[in-house]
């Protein structure tokens, strides 16, 4: 979880250091914490709390994706899928591999559709990939990677 000291907190919410020591004296917004000589800390979840963001969250998926354009790519497609699994297990991620053999021009791909509705459905959290166009071959500019 992160915290936010005094200083973070008066950037976020536009407030003085004062009106925070106000707000923590009368119980508006009690610090998560207090270390022992005296500085506050306010949690990722009080901060969102307070501003009135939902922060009911499902258990969002990290997502591996994976593509080659043909059977006969197959053996790049399982070093494709190595390099994206080293990747993710070097940085400690609980994560899910999603490959697909097929054309990037071709949006009616099993792994990709699946993709789409895990998405859309707000379990993804962060998608990892090689190249850019492994996802989609044309029209990847719109999107920001």
């Amino acid at each position: 979880m992160k915290y936010y000291s005094t200083r973070e907190m008066v950037k976020i919410l536009n407030v003085t250091g004062q009106t925070l020591r106000n707000w923590d004296s009368n119980g508006k917004l009690v610090p998560h914490h207090k270390t022992d000589s005296g500085y506050r800390y306010y949690s990722e979840e009080q901060v969102n709390k307070f501003l009135g963001i939902n922060t009911v969250k499902k258990n969002r998926k990290i997502i591996g994706y994976c593509r080659v354009s043909s059977n006969k790519q197959k053996d790049d497609l399982e070093k494709q899928i190595d390099n994206v699994k080293l990747y993710m297990l070097g940085r400690g991620y609980q994560f899910e591999i999603i490959s697909d053999i097929g054309s990037g021009v071709n949006y009616n791909k099993k792994g990709f559709n699946k993709l789409v509705n895990l998405i859309t459905d707000g379990e993804v959290e962060k998608i990892v990939i090689l190249y850019k166009d492994r996802l989609l071959r044309f029209g990847s500019n719109s999107y920001c990677f």
